[in-house]
Protein backbone atom coordinates (compact mmCIF):
# COMPACT_ATOMS: atom_id res chain seq x y z
CA UNK A 1 0.00 0.00 0.00
CA UNK A 2 2.76 2.20 0.94
CA UNK A 3 4.50 1.58 -2.16
CA UNK A 4 1.73 2.69 -4.04
CA UNK A 5 0.83 6.08 -2.80
CA UNK A 6 4.91 6.76 -3.87
CA UNK A 7 3.88 7.01 -7.65
CA UNK A 8 0.75 9.43 -7.00
CA UNK A 9 3.09 11.32 -4.38
CA UNK A 10 5.81 11.83 -7.30
CA UNK A 11 3.42 12.86 -9.97
CA UNK A 12 1.02 15.30 -7.83
CA UNK A 13 4.87 16.87 -6.64
CA UNK A 14 5.35 17.46 -10.42
CA UNK A 15 2.32 19.10 -11.07
CA UNK A 16 2.43 21.59 -8.32
CA UNK A 17 4.75 24.07 -10.06
CA UNK A 18 2.87 24.12 -12.99
CA UNK A 19 -0.68 24.99 -11.18
CA UNK A 20 0.96 27.47 -9.07
CA UNK A 21 2.25 29.39 -12.35
CA UNK A 22 -1.29 29.25 -13.95
CA UNK A 23 -2.82 30.34 -10.76
CA UNK A 24 -0.02 33.46 -10.86
CA UNK A 25 -0.73 34.38 -14.81
CA UNK A 26 -4.69 34.08 -13.67
CA UNK A 27 -3.95 36.72 -10.98
CA UNK A 28 -1.80 39.03 -12.45
CA UNK A 29 -4.32 39.29 -15.40
CA UNK A 30 -6.99 39.61 -12.70
CA UNK A 31 -5.14 42.34 -10.73
CA UNK A 32 -4.05 44.62 -14.06
CA UNK A 33 -8.02 44.53 -15.11
CA UNK A 34 -8.60 45.63 -11.91
CA UNK A 35 -6.07 48.59 -11.62
CA UNK A 36 -6.75 50.19 -15.22
CA UNK A 37 -10.12 50.82 -14.75
CA UNK A 38 -12.59 48.59 -12.26
CA UNK A 39 -12.79 45.46 -14.41
CA UNK A 40 -14.20 44.60 -18.28
CA UNK A 41 -15.92 47.75 -18.52
CA UNK A 42 -13.09 50.19 -17.63
CA UNK A 43 -10.79 48.59 -20.16
CA UNK A 44 -13.80 49.08 -22.78
CA UNK A 45 -14.52 52.32 -22.16
CA UNK A 46 -10.58 53.26 -21.97
CA UNK A 47 -10.77 51.46 -25.47
CA UNK A 48 -13.59 53.80 -26.77
CA UNK A 49 -11.95 56.80 -25.33
CA UNK A 50 -8.27 56.05 -27.29
CA UNK A 51 -9.93 55.73 -30.57
CA UNK A 52 -11.91 59.03 -30.20
CA UNK A 53 -8.63 60.38 -28.97
CA UNK A 54 -7.14 58.58 -32.15
CA UNK A 55 -9.78 60.07 -34.55
CA UNK A 56 -9.83 63.69 -33.48
CA UNK A 57 -5.95 64.05 -33.87
CA UNK A 58 -5.76 62.44 -37.18
CA UNK A 59 -7.78 64.62 -40.13
CA UNK A 60 -10.20 62.50 -42.24
CA UNK A 61 -9.07 62.49 -45.52
CA UNK A 62 -10.62 65.01 -47.41
CA UNK A 63 -11.04 67.64 -44.75
CA UNK A 64 -9.21 70.29 -46.13
CA UNK A 65 -11.10 69.75 -49.59
CA UNK A 66 -14.26 70.23 -47.70
CA UNK A 67 -13.43 73.49 -45.80
CA UNK A 68 -12.17 74.96 -49.42
CA UNK A 69 -15.91 74.22 -50.46
CA UNK A 70 -17.61 76.02 -47.61
CA UNK A 71 -15.42 78.96 -47.88
CA UNK A 72 -16.18 78.68 -51.59
CA UNK A 73 -19.80 78.60 -50.97
CA UNK A 74 -19.67 81.57 -48.55
CA UNK A 75 -18.21 83.65 -50.62
CA UNK A 76 -20.94 83.22 -52.99
CA UNK A 77 -23.48 83.54 -51.36
CA UNK A 78 -22.03 87.21 -50.24
CA UNK A 79 -21.42 87.96 -53.62
CA UNK A 80 -25.23 87.13 -54.40
CA UNK A 81 -27.00 89.02 -51.44
CA UNK A 82 -24.33 92.06 -52.58
CA UNK A 83 -25.72 91.60 -56.30
CA UNK A 84 -29.38 91.04 -55.09
CA UNK A 85 -29.15 94.40 -52.77
CA UNK A 86 -27.35 96.52 -55.20
CA UNK A 87 -30.35 95.77 -57.92
CA UNK A 88 -33.05 96.67 -55.61
CA UNK A 89 -31.04 99.64 -54.67
CA UNK A 90 -30.83 100.62 -58.43
CA UNK A 91 -34.67 99.63 -58.48
CA UNK A 92 -35.45 101.83 -56.32
CA UNK A 93 -33.76 104.68 -57.09
CA UNK A 94 -35.05 104.61 -60.56
CA UNK A 95 -38.54 104.41 -59.24
CA UNK A 96 -38.04 107.29 -56.70
CA UNK A 97 -36.55 109.77 -59.68
CA UNK A 98 -39.52 108.09 -62.15
CA UNK A 99 -42.09 108.80 -59.62
CA UNK A 100 -40.85 112.50 -57.91
CA UNK A 101 -39.48 113.59 -61.18
CA UNK A 102 -42.68 113.43 -63.82
CA UNK A 103 -44.17 116.56 -64.42
CA UNK A 104 -47.16 117.51 -62.74
CA UNK A 105 -50.11 117.59 -63.64
CA UNK A 106 -53.57 120.06 -63.76
CA UNK A 107 -57.30 118.50 -62.78
CA UNK A 108 -57.82 117.98 -66.27
CA UNK A 109 -54.22 115.52 -66.12
CA UNK A 110 -52.30 117.65 -68.73
CA UNK A 111 -48.94 118.17 -68.23
CA UNK A 112 -48.05 121.36 -66.51
CA UNK A 113 -44.40 122.81 -68.54
CA UNK A 114 -41.33 123.95 -66.31
CA UNK A 115 -37.86 125.04 -66.77
CA UNK A 116 -36.60 121.63 -67.12
CA UNK A 117 -38.65 120.37 -70.40
CA UNK A 118 -35.93 121.61 -72.62
CA UNK A 119 -33.61 119.02 -70.79
CA UNK A 120 -33.08 115.43 -71.99
CA UNK A 121 -35.59 112.65 -70.78
CA UNK A 122 -33.93 111.38 -68.23
CA UNK A 123 -32.07 114.50 -67.25
CA UNK A 124 -35.60 116.04 -66.37
CA UNK A 125 -36.62 113.24 -63.97
CA UNK A 126 -33.03 113.39 -62.04
CA UNK A 127 -33.61 117.55 -61.92
CA UNK A 128 -37.47 117.46 -60.98
CA UNK A 129 -36.29 115.08 -58.63
CA UNK A 130 -33.54 116.89 -56.91
CA UNK A 131 -36.11 120.15 -56.88
CA UNK A 132 -38.61 117.65 -54.89
CA UNK A 133 -36.14 116.18 -52.29
CA UNK A 134 -34.88 119.74 -51.84
CA UNK A 135 -38.26 122.03 -51.65
CA UNK A 136 -38.84 118.91 -49.13
CA UNK A 137 -36.25 119.26 -47.06
CA UNK A 138 -37.12 123.40 -46.41
CA UNK A 139 -40.23 123.03 -45.86
CA UNK A 140 -39.11 120.83 -42.51
CA UNK A 141 -35.98 123.37 -42.07
CA UNK A 142 -37.98 126.58 -42.49
CA UNK A 143 -41.23 127.34 -40.88
CA UNK A 144 -44.43 127.12 -42.90
CA UNK A 145 -45.23 130.80 -42.90
CA UNK A 146 -43.08 134.24 -42.47
CA UNK A 147 -45.73 135.68 -40.31
CA UNK A 148 -46.20 133.69 -37.51
CA UNK A 149 -49.98 135.76 -36.47
CA UNK A 150 -52.33 138.08 -38.82
CA UNK A 151 -52.11 141.54 -39.55
CA UNK A 152 -53.59 143.41 -36.28
CA UNK A 153 -57.37 144.09 -36.33
CA UNK A 154 -58.35 147.78 -37.53
CA UNK A 155 -60.92 149.81 -35.70
CA UNK A 156 -63.85 148.86 -34.53
CA UNK A 157 -62.54 146.02 -33.28
CA UNK A 158 -60.39 146.21 -30.30
CA UNK A 159 -56.65 144.62 -30.92
CA UNK A 160 -54.85 144.53 -27.49
CA UNK A 161 -51.39 146.71 -27.33
CA UNK A 162 -49.41 143.57 -26.24
CA UNK A 163 -49.21 139.43 -26.93
CA UNK A 164 -48.51 137.51 -24.04
CA UNK A 165 -46.35 134.05 -25.56
CA UNK A 166 -47.09 131.38 -23.15
CA UNK A 167 -44.91 127.67 -23.41
CA UNK A 168 -47.24 124.82 -23.45
CA UNK A 169 -44.66 121.86 -22.07
CA UNK A 170 -43.70 122.82 -18.45
CA UNK A 171 -45.02 126.20 -18.43
CA UNK A 172 -49.06 125.18 -17.92
CA UNK A 173 -48.41 121.60 -18.61
CA UNK A 174 -46.19 119.49 -16.90
CA UNK A 175 -45.73 116.29 -18.74
CA UNK A 176 -44.75 112.60 -16.90
CA UNK A 177 -44.21 109.14 -18.38
CA UNK A 178 -44.41 105.68 -16.47
CA UNK A 179 -44.33 102.08 -17.50
CA UNK A 180 -47.50 101.67 -15.45
CA UNK A 181 -49.33 104.69 -16.86
CA UNK A 182 -48.15 105.86 -19.72
CA UNK A 183 -48.37 109.40 -20.63
CA UNK A 184 -49.79 111.98 -18.05
CA UNK A 185 -49.78 115.46 -17.66
CA UNK A 186 -50.14 117.69 -14.54
CA UNK A 187 -52.17 120.95 -15.21
CA UNK A 188 -51.01 123.97 -13.85
CA UNK A 189 -53.29 125.37 -10.71
CA UNK A 190 -54.91 128.74 -11.38
CA UNK A 191 -54.68 128.65 -15.12
CA UNK A 192 -58.27 129.16 -15.72
CA UNK A 193 -58.30 132.44 -13.43
CA UNK A 194 -54.98 133.81 -14.69
CA UNK A 195 -56.73 133.35 -18.28
CA UNK A 196 -59.44 134.84 -17.52
CA UNK A 197 -57.90 137.66 -16.11
CA UNK A 198 -55.21 138.25 -19.20
CA UNK A 199 -57.94 137.63 -22.07
CA UNK A 200 -58.86 141.49 -21.86
CA UNK A 201 -55.44 142.77 -21.89
CA UNK A 202 -53.09 140.95 -23.69
CA UNK A 203 -53.70 138.77 -27.09
CA UNK A 204 -52.95 135.22 -25.30
CA UNK A 205 -50.83 133.02 -27.62
CA UNK A 206 -49.32 129.44 -27.33
CA UNK A 207 -46.25 128.55 -28.71
CA UNK A 208 -44.99 125.20 -28.36
CA UNK A 209 -42.50 123.23 -30.63
CA UNK A 210 -44.33 119.90 -30.17
CA UNK A 211 -46.23 118.64 -33.11
CA UNK A 212 -50.31 120.00 -33.57
CA UNK A 213 -51.35 116.57 -33.14
CA UNK A 214 -50.02 116.39 -29.84
CA UNK A 215 -50.32 119.40 -28.40
CA UNK A 216 -53.98 120.10 -30.06
CA UNK A 217 -56.17 118.63 -27.48
CA UNK A 218 -53.82 119.32 -24.39
CA UNK A 219 -54.51 123.08 -25.39
CA UNK A 220 -58.35 122.49 -25.75
CA UNK A 221 -57.81 120.74 -22.34
CA UNK A 222 -55.66 124.00 -20.99
CA UNK A 223 -57.85 126.56 -21.90
CA UNK A 224 -61.93 124.87 -22.31
CA UNK A 225 -63.31 128.18 -22.64
CA UNK A 226 -61.37 129.69 -25.25
CA UNK A 227 -59.47 132.58 -24.30
CA UNK A 228 -55.99 131.66 -26.17
CA UNK A 229 -55.87 133.78 -29.23
CA UNK A 230 -53.60 131.71 -31.47
CA UNK A 231 -51.46 128.21 -31.47
CA UNK A 232 -48.68 127.96 -33.05
CA UNK A 233 -46.96 124.64 -32.85
CA UNK A 234 -43.94 122.84 -34.82
CA UNK A 235 -44.72 123.94 -38.33
CA UNK A 236 -43.55 127.36 -37.13
CA UNK A 237 -39.83 126.92 -35.79
CA UNK A 238 -37.04 126.88 -37.80
CA UNK A 239 -35.04 123.78 -37.22
CA UNK A 240 -31.52 124.44 -36.96
CA UNK A 241 -28.77 122.16 -35.27
CA UNK A 242 -31.34 119.38 -34.57
CA UNK A 243 -33.38 121.43 -32.40
CA UNK A 244 -37.08 123.57 -33.55
CA UNK A 245 -35.91 127.21 -32.83
CA UNK A 246 -38.90 129.54 -31.94
CA UNK A 247 -37.94 132.79 -33.30
CA UNK A 248 -40.87 135.17 -32.16
CA UNK A 249 -38.36 138.25 -31.38
CA UNK A 250 -37.85 138.56 -35.37
CA UNK A 251 -41.75 137.56 -36.81
CA UNK A 252 -43.92 138.61 -33.63
CA UNK A 253 -42.89 141.89 -32.53
CA UNK A 254 -42.69 145.07 -34.47
CA UNK A 255 -38.72 145.80 -34.38
CA UNK A 256 -39.16 149.56 -34.50
CA UNK A 257 -41.21 149.06 -30.88
CA UNK A 258 -38.33 146.68 -29.01
CA UNK A 259 -37.28 149.08 -26.65
CA UNK A 260 -41.36 148.33 -25.11
CA UNK A 261 -40.54 144.37 -24.59
CA UNK A 262 -41.64 143.77 -20.89
CA UNK A 263 -41.89 140.39 -18.93
CA UNK A 264 -45.12 139.40 -16.96
CA UNK A 265 -44.42 137.16 -14.15
CA UNK A 266 -46.32 133.82 -13.60
CA UNK A 267 -45.28 132.05 -10.61
CA UNK A 268 -42.24 130.65 -11.26
CA UNK A 269 -42.06 131.28 -14.76
CA UNK A 270 -42.08 134.16 -17.26
CA UNK A 271 -44.42 135.35 -20.00
CA UNK A 272 -42.51 137.37 -22.52
CA UNK A 273 -44.86 140.33 -23.93
CA UNK A 274 -44.35 141.75 -26.97
CA UNK A 275 -45.50 144.72 -29.18
CA UNK A 276 -48.10 144.39 -31.87
CA UNK A 277 -47.21 146.49 -34.95
CA UNK A 278 -49.92 148.78 -36.28
CA UNK A 279 -49.89 148.25 -39.96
Amino acid sequence: MAVSLIPLCRSSVRLLPVLGSRVDVRFKNYSSEQGAGGGLTGAVLQDKLQTREKESNTDPPGSEEQQKKQKENTANAKRIVLRVAGGLGVAGSGALIYIFGSNSVDDQGNKIPDEFDTDPPVLQQVKRAYRYFKDYRQMIIEPTSPKLLPDPLKEPYYQPPYTLVLELTDVLLHPEWSLATGWRFKKRAGIDNLFQQLASLYEIVIFTSETGLTAFPLIDNVDPHGFVSYRLFRDATRYTDGHHVKEEQQRLSDLSQLSKRQTLPLGSFTGRLWPRSKQ
